[in-house]
């Protein structure tokens, strides 16, 4: 029933798919700006991926993006005056159908430079397309494993401490932040390169009204520091991200919870009328302050 009720929130990204459908051959791969560096996560290509589809265009309009075969971020670095030495890799939402791109993507990554902090958004594999073979707890999930993995493998390479690499999710996204935060790895995943050797679990969590896949957690105990929001009348999401506020909080582990009155579902960083919620990205920033993520013990980028 919970997971009936989160396709069902979900369905007005569903028909904004639909509905551009027939323009997809019109649509051109976005395009990230001149500043910003695109790395492909597999220079190989991904597991699971056919060679046929990974050359395929993604394809893109408005906010949003799709046709995503051949996985990879976008680094946002802070500025050298300001980097801190914290680096977060932002997964958007959009129902596993596409990537809200802008909304929950590059703007939320502007925002976290100002804070001082490099950011990352990642093009995961979309396992609610039409046509997808992929699956959430596979291929996205992998997806969100890898990304982890390369920022901490570069880490010198943006000023960034190997040990404050954080990951934040939205929605859907927030579903795949729990799946490698809080649940453990599935077993007999390949090692392809050094890189894969290293740790994806990340240092610490930021939920924004996450669904309901990975919750409840099954590895709640080596679960890192999480920071919750979500609207108290989102019928998607308010059940699973108070759910796992209690399993952290009753296994020790650091918390925090912001559920906000009278909201629902996707209200980003700007969208609402409501005074209360155009604050929350103040309090992720007192909350990564206070957990000593910002504290400027960075590295030398090489």
């Amino acid at each position: 029933m919970r997971r009936a009720i989160y396709l069902a929130c979900l369905s007005g990204l569903a028909l904004a798919v639909t509905g551009a459908a027939s323009l997809a051959a019109q649509d051109p791969p976005p395009q990230p700006a001149a500043r910003y560096a695109t790395i492909r996560l597999w220079p190989n290509g991904a597991p699971g991926t056919s060679a046929a589809r990974r050359a395929e265009p993604e394809v893109a309009r408005d906010y949003w993006v799709r046709n995503i075969h051949d996985p990879s971020l976008i680094a946002f670095p802070a500025a050298a005056a300001s980097r801190n030495g914290a680096g977060i890799v932002i997964l958007p939402g959009g129902g596993h159908k596409l990537l809200v791109w802008t909304n929950e993507g590059t703007k939320v990554a502007t925002a976290l430079n100002r804070m001082g902090v490099t950011a990352f958004v990642l093009k995961y594999r979309l396992a609610a397309e039409p046509g997808s073979r992929y699956s959430v707890e596979g291929d996205a999930a992998d997806d969100a494993r890898r990304a982890i993995r390369w920022v901490r493998a570069h880490a010198a390479d943006y000023g960034i401490d190997p040990a404050r690499v954080g990951a934040m999710g939205f929605s859907a996204g927030g579903e795949l932040v729990s799946l490698v935060a809080d649940n453990p790895e599935p077993a007999g995943r390949p090692r392809l390169d050094a890189i894969d050797t290293l740790s994806a679990r990340p240092d610490f969590q930021v939920l924004v009204f996450p669904g309901p896949r990975g919750i409840p957690a099954r590895a709640i105990a080596a679960a890192p520091p999480a920071f919750l929001v979500a609207g108290s009348r989102d019928p998607c999401c308010a059940e699973p991200t108070v759910a796992l506020y209690e399993q952290l909080r009753k296994a020790g582990i650091s918390t925090e919870l912001h559920m906000y009155a009278d909201s629902g579902h996707a209200f980003n960083l700007d969208e609402s009328d409501r005074i209360s919620i155009l604050h929350w990205p103040d309090r992720l920033h007192d909350w990564l302050a206070d957990g000593g993520w910002l504290s400027p013990r960075r590295p030398q980028a090489r």
